[in-house]
């Protein structure tokens, strides 16, 4: 998935700083902005136990199938109920898993919110009138599958987890939704297709939160603690507006000409007013081992603030490497290309 601040082309640059700091003993590491739960991903399989927490719902969904779900559920109740293959000891993992993807995929569209904001159908070419319709009538199958008691909890955000990445690559934007394009791009024109996720089953007992990252650390305790907030004043809420209606599919009052939801929340992390007093509280109230900060060089708050509030628990250490911008920032009031990644880390002397 397409997303700000990913730092999927960075995960061999954290893994580098992680293995410099580590003593080898570090069990935890909780990654507090989450997002779409790359960098949990890649320390998981790597061997440690993740806690992962994002504000946005559709942020915790994705986190959810992939950290606490280790296989493929067998959507046991829901396959007696429409009839498809149950899974046996002698079929491999995802034969029911495909045959269940079959139906799904086979589902008749069916006009929904989606398709009536969304599509040419409500004058905004986010989708395909046909894509559209299809991720409505999947959205509420599933909905209605889980009220009727057929879907465990993991069976539910797999199902939700499967279509908002699917939904995802037929969006008809360059990358974000806080605009559409004028014309569909050959990606959008596609047919909406679920397909199975790539599980990661070393590690058992992770957990998704879908909390205030300044609530929750008053919360968990754990050896590592990995910040990425937003950098700047872009909030993640509308920038990804049509993700967090489908995830929660709660028929949200919008507005303007992209359909934004009304009342989204706003991060103090993408405020300049509010982002130091809020780190500084997150900072004061960790209850870890290692604090690794990731922050570019274009952040709300400078190099000397972040380093005189991590330096309240510990002497700060500063990693850096350079990377491509976001290809959506590319052309916009931003003259460079590449930009400056910094890992700002203290080994906490005072819990």
């Amino acid at each position: 998935m397409n997303y700000i601040g990913s730092k999927l082309s960075l995960l061999p640059f954290l893994e580098q700083v992680f293995r410099e700091i580590s003593d080898g003993t570090e069990q935890t590491l909780c990654d507090m902005f989450a997002g779409t739960g790359a960098v949990g991903r890649h320390f998981k399989k790597l061997g440690l136990k993740i806690i992962a927490n994002d504000l946005q719902y559709y942020a915790y969904v994705l986190n959810k199938a992939y950290l606490e779900i280790n296989h493929p559920p067998a959507f046991t109740q829901l396959q007696h109920q429409i009839g498809t293959p149950i899974k046996t000891e002698n079929q491999p993992d995802e034969t029911h898993l495909l045959a269940l993807l079959e139906l799904i995929n086979g589902l008749p569209g069916d006009i929904g919110f989606i398709t009536r904001h969304y599509s040419p159908e409500g004058n905004r070419l986010y989708y395909t009138r046909e894509n559209a319709a299809k991720t409505d009538a999947i959205r509420q199958a599933i909905e209605q599958w889980k009220q009727d008691g057929l879907l465990s909890e993991h069976e539910y955000y797999y199902l939700l987890c499967m279509l908002l990445e699917a939904i995802d690559r037929v969006a008809n934007t360059a990358c974000i939704y806080e605009a559409y394009l004028k014309q569909f791009k050959k990606s959008a024109l596609k047919p909406l297709k679920l397909k199975p996720l790539e599980l990661i089953n070393q590690i058992s007992q992770c957990t998704a939160y879908n909390c205030d990252a300044n609530e929750l650390i008053k919360e968990v305790e754990c050896d590592i603690l990995y910040l990425d907030p937003p950098y700047n004043e872009r909030q993640y809420s509308s920038n990804y507006h049509i993700l967090e209606t489908i995830a929660r599919y709660d028929n949200p009052l919008i507005k303007g000409v992209t359909g934004i939801r009304q009342g989204y929340t706003r991060s103090s992390y993408c405020r300049k007013r509010e982002v130091i007093q809020a780190f500084e509280h997150l900072v004061r109230q960790a209850k870890t081992r290692h604090i690794l900060l990731s922050y570019n060089d274009e952040g709300l708050m400078t190099f000397d603030e972040i380093h005189r509030i991590l330096g309240t628990r510990g002497k700060v250490k500063t990693f850096q490497t350079t990377y491509n911008r976001f290809k959506a920032d590319n052309g916009r009031k931003y003259k460079r290309s590449r930009t400056v990644e910094y890992i700002h880390y203290v080994r906490t002397t005072k819990s």
